[in-house]
C-alpha cells in the first residue's frame, strides 16, 4: 500500500513509518517537525521564515494584538505547495485533529484536497482533541493534564492551546473531520477511554517503538544512583513537572551521597535522548494514566520511569509485576516511591529489565505496524 503519515508528535509516526517499511509498504511521512524537537520527515511544512531572527518580534506583536500567528499561516501555505506530492494514497492518517496546524478555515480547505486526491483518511488521538479535552473538562478522570488549570484557570499560558480544541472554530474542523474519516485511533489510555461508545471509535493502538534502534542498557550502580528530569517548558503545568522539582530537593536533601540527579530544559529531541543515557530513573509526567512516546522510548533503554502507570493500564496488559511507577500528582507519594528505590537498588535492575521486555512484547515496531495495516483494510 502507498501510505501518507500527516504531522508528527513524539516520534510516533516516525516509528510506525519504519515498521511500515519492513512490511513492504511505500511511505511518506509529512510534518513540520515538531517545533524544537525536530522530529525527521520526508517532506517538510515547519514555518522557517517565521521562526526566524528577522520575524521574531513581528511574530509577537501580530500575536500579542492581533492574536493571530504568522507561523500558523505559513504552515499551511508551505503544505498547500506541498499537495501536488501529496496525492494517490490508499491511506492518509493525521496525526491528530490539528495536523497541519493552521488557521481553522484554511486547514479545512487543505483537508478537502487531501480527501479529493487521495483513498482513505484516518485519525490518531494521541494528543489533545475535542473529546478528550472536553472530558478532562468535565472532571472525567481522577486527574488529567488539565487538572493545574481547573484547581487554578492563571496557573500558565499553557493551557489556551489546548483549550482552543473545544472553540467554535475548531469544533467545525472536528466535525468536518468526523464525518469524513473512516475512523479513529487512540494511542494510548488517555485518550481510548474518552472516546469510549463513539461510533467512529477504531481501537487503541498502543504506540510504536523500534527497538532495533534502541539499545537495552544494563543497569549498573557504581557508586550513585543518577536521576533524570528533563524539562520541557511548554508542557511544565501539564506534566505536573512541579511536583518532580519539589520532590528531587527532598531526595537530595535526604540521599545527598548516594545520588546524582541531571536536569535538562527545552532541549532536542536527540539531545533529550543523549542526556539521560547513563541515568536510571527518569522522570516523566504525572498527570496520565498510560505511558507518552519519551516514557516508552526510556523504559526500552532499561531505565526506571515515573510516568502513568494506572489500573486499567495494568489490567489490560495482564502485569504481575511492575513495569513502570506509577507517578501521582502528589510530593509524599514520589520521594516514598524514589526512597524505595533509592534503598533498593535491585529493584531498579528488576524494574529496568521488566520494562524492556514489556516493550519488546507490546509495542514492537513491525508488529504495531501490522496491527495499523489491519485496521485501515
Amino acid at each position: 500500500m502507498r501510505i501518507l503519515l500527516i504531522g508528527e508528535y513524539s516520534r510516533l509516526h516516525n516509528s510506525l513509518k519504519e515498521g511500515l517499511l519492513e512490511l513492504g509498504h511505500e511511505v511518506t511521512l509529512v510534518s513540520d517537525g515538531d517545533d524544537f524537537k525536530n522530529y525527521p520527515n520526508d517532506l517538510s511544512f515547519d514555518a522557517k521564515w517565521s521562526k526566524s531572527k528577522l520575524l521574531h518580534y513581528p511574530r509577537r506583536a501580530f500575536h500579542k494584538f492581533l492574536k493571530f500567528d504568522i507561523a500558523a499561516f505559513e504552515r499551511g501555505i508551505r503544505f498547500y505547495f506541498l499537495l501536488p506530492k501529496l496525492k494517490h494514497f490508499d491511506i492518509v492518517q493525521l496525526i491528530n485533529e490539528a495536523s497541519v496546524n493552521t488557521i481553522v478555515s484554511f486547514e479545512i480547505f487543505l483537508l478537502k484536497k487531501i480527501i479529493a486526491q487521495n483513498k482513505k483518511l484516518f485519525l490518531l488521538s494521541s494528543g489533545a482533541d475535542a473529546i478528550c479535552v472536553q472530558y478532562m473538562l468535565d472532571k472525567k478522570f481522577n486527574y488529567s493534564i488539565l487538572t493545574p488549570f481547573l484547581e487554578n484557570p492563571t496557573v500558565s499560558k499553557e493551557y489556551p492551546y489546548i483549550l482552543r480544541y473545544i472553540s467554535k472554530s475548531h469544533l467545525k474542523l472536528h466535525h468536518f473531520l468526523f464525518q469524513r474519516i473512516k475512523g479513529v485511533i487512540a494511542s494510548d489510555f488517555d485518550y481510548a477511554i474518552p472516546l469510549q461508545g463513539n461510533e467512529k471509535f477504531l481501537g487503541l493502538i498502543p504506540n510504536p517503538i523500534n527497538t532495533v534502534k534502541i539499545d537495552y542498557i544494563s543497569t549498573e550502580i557504581k557508586h550513585r544512583i543518577i536521576i533524570f528530569l528533563g524539562i520541557n517548558r511548554h508542557n511544565y503545568f501539564k506534566k505536573g513537572i512541579y511536583f518532580f522539582e519539589e520532590a528531587l530537593q527532598i531526595i537530595k536533601e535526604k540521599y545527598d551521597e548516594k545520588v546524582e540527579i541531571i536536569i535538562t530544559e527545552n532541549i532536542p529531541y536527540q539531545d533529550y535522548i543523549s542526556s539521560y543515557s547513563k541515568a536510571h530513573i527518569l522522570l516523566d509526567q504525572v498527570y496520565a494514566y498510560d505511558q507518552g512516546y519519551n516514557a516508552l522510548e526510556a523504559m526500552a533503554k532499561g531505565k526506571v520511569v515515573f510516568t502513568g502507570a494506572e489500573q486499567e493500564f495494568t489490567d489490560f496488559y495482564q502485569l504481575t509485576e511492575r513495569v513502570a511507577i506509577n507517578a501521582l500528582p502528589n510530593v509524599d507519594e514520589l520521594v516514598k516511591e524514589m526512597s524505595f528505590l533509592i534503598e533498593n537498588p535491585h529493584e531498579i535492575v528488576n524494574i529496568g529489565k521488566n520494562a524492556r521486555a514489556f516493550i519488546e512484547k507490546e509495542h514492537d515496531y513491525v508488529r504495531i505496524a501490522k496491527k495499523y495495516v489491519s485496521v485501515w483494510e
